[in-house]
């Protein structure tokens, strides 16, 4: 079992990536197979409004653009959520999203981002055919999320997941099983198949019965909680997941909904004055863009 002091030691590459991240406005993958001509595809909000640490135009951006590539329609959704209005979208992306007395203060208690108005107007506009893309980090993103996972069964952890034996980034592959083949991962061809995901610490999560896994933990794995976030002490809780999942996918009434526990492996950003890459632009994770346009694809019904 990892104790506090090993954690720490994976800490030290996650705090570099946390630090002065900039987005890569270089980064551009090949995409052999745009799903529409430029402009034509249908609109995806990606959420402004509850004090998201990930945007369109900020820590986002090369996700905003890959999509864009692909012939979407990406716009920004200011103020609250009202069913009224999602249904301009065909899909809505909510990442790392606060309640505002988190946005610069990462310490407990972490309320929810949303209100139960809002969470109420999300869950039927995706029940009535509309498409949920939240990716939900690690503490307090999990916390400020988590009743908005819970309205579709999801259950969060509002900690960090730690391999307890590696650090640095994780790797989830179909090799070891803790990457799933599904209609996901496997894309449209075989040009579009994913055989390994990376991820950068996130929180591990429950999903309900009617739900498919795409990334999910081995015996190796905790969650710990601390108070604060990246403050890591001996009295933190330490809750096994092995079998816990950091992805997965379910349809929901008529709409469909993807939850991610972890934000940074859909990025493309540049980390602290060595301009680390950290997201899909980092050598390692090659196939994340994959992954993320496999996603959205689904959710669009494609």
């Amino acid at each position: 079992m990892k104790t506090i002091t090993t954690i720490l030691l994976a800490v030290v590459f996650q705090s570099a990536v946390v630090a002065q991240q900039v987005a890569d406005s270089a980064y551009e993958p090949a995409i052999q197979h745009p799903e529409y001509s430029t402009g034509k595809g249908p609109v995806i909000f990606i959420d402004e409004g509850h004090s998201n640490f990930h945007t369109k135009d900020g820590r986002y951006l090369p996700f905003a653009r890959l999509l864009e590539r692909d012939g979407y329609v990406i716009e920004g959704y200011q103020g609250e959520f009202s069913e009224k209005n999602l249904t301009r979208s065909k899909i809505l992306v909510i990442a790392n999203a606060l309640n505002s007395i988190n946005a610069r203060n990462w310490v407990l208690p972490t309320p929810s981002a949303f209100t139960k108005t809002e969470i109420s107007e999300v869950k039927n506009w995706v029940s009535a055919g509309g498409n949920l893309f939240l990716i939900a980090d690690h503490m307090p993103f999990a916390g400020a999320a988590s009743d908005l996972a819970a309205a579709f069964g999801f259950r969060c952890s509002n900690g960090f997941a730690f391999d307890t034996i590696t650090q640095g980034p994780s790797f989830f592959s179909l090799k070891d099983g803790t990457l799933k083949e599904n209609s996901i991962t496997r894309g449209r061809d075989t040009s579009e198949a994913v055989h390994t995901v990376v991820t950068f610490t996130g929180q591990a999560f429950m999903i309900p019965q009617e739900a498919t896994p795409i990334l999910v933990f081995s015996q190796n794995w905790l969650s710990v909680e601390p108070d604060t976030a990246w403050v890591f002490n001996g009295r933190n809780r330490q809750v096994p997941v092995k079998g816990w999942s950091q992805g997965a996918f379910m349809k929901y009434g008529k709409g469909r909904i993807v939850f991610f526990g972890e934000a940074a492996m859909f990025s493309a950003q540049l980390s602290g004055p060595d301009r680390i890459p950290a997201g899909m632009n980092a050598p390692f994770a090659g196939e994340n863009y994959k992954l993320l346009l496999n996603i959205i694809h689904w959710l669009d019904g494609r």
